[in-house]
């Protein structure tokens, strides 16, 4: 699919801005939500996160939307520095991407991102998001709340990922750059 630095800087960002708000509804709805309304006596989730300020990062409260930002900086960052360039190299070594079906291919590196960022940002959430992370850092409460995380994210994450995220971003990556150079062709 991207063929330059550039198209795989445009597709990480297409594709993080659609995973993190993914995420962050999974994790405040889906995950939380149950516990913060009983929490708070809310009876919506919204209205649960508004009662407590926010949600806690690094133990103060933060707007959704502060959230979604600082889920979006991180999680391009270690997308453009690792997860794209090491997903493709693992690809790599199980598909040759001259011989194999590009739907396959696309597929391997699909599941190798996954593989790779859903522990890491599992890892940073586990950080952010925990009350221990501001006051007595244990180190083995921290490992089990990242395991914990993986177990709950990887799946929502390969299959959002493989079924809807990777498919619509494509097609909105091709749309784009198609569109790009039939504009370019048309002015030649």
């Amino acid at each position: 699919m991207p063929k330059n630095q550039f198209q795989r800087m445009v597709f990480a960002f297409i594709t993080v801005i659609i995973t993190v708000h993914a995420f962050v509804f999974y994790s405040l709805y889906v995950v939380e939500g149950e516990s913060m309304k009983a929490a708070t006596g809310e009876t919506s989730v919204l209205s649960a996160i508004e009662k407590m300020g926010g949600v806690s990062v690094l133990g103060k409260a933060t707007p959704i939307w502060a959230v979604i930002l600082i889920e979006f900086i991180i999680a391009y960052t270690l997308a453009v520095l690792v997860g794209s360039t090491l997903s493709f190299k693992l690809a790599c070594k199980v598909f040759d991407p001259h011989d194999t079906h590009p739907v396959l291919f696309s597929t391997a590196v699909t599941c190798a991102t996954v593989g790779i960022m859903c522990p890491l940002m599992s890892f940073i959430a586990s950080i952010l998001y925990y009350p221990y992370a501001t006051s007595d850092m244990n180190l083995l409460a921290l490992l089990a709340s990242w395991l914990k995380l993986v177990c709950m994210n990887l799946p929502f994450a390969f299959f959002s990922q493989l079924f809807f995220i990777q498919p619509f971003v494509r097609t909105v990556f091709k749309a784009i750059f198609s569109q790009k150079a039939v504009a370019v062709s048309e002015t030649v």
